[in-house]
């Protein structure tokens, strides 16, 4: 998931420099919208993970 984040990143970012600000604009919303739901899946294992078996 912050996999595709990143390349969405990496889209925004030379999509702003070679002028293109609609197209920059949707892909860093996409890549913030894919990070943060990143951050909540690796938040939620993480704390499941810590749980005892038992």
């Amino acid at each position: 998931m912050l996999n595709w984040a990143f390349i969405f990143l990496i889209v925004a970012l030379v999509a702003a420099v070679l002028g293109f600000s609609g197209i920059a604009g949707a892909a860093t919303n996409i890549a913030w919208i894919l990070f943060v739901v990143g951050l909540i899946v690796a938040a939620v294992f993480f704390l499941m993970g810590r749980r005892p078996t038992a």
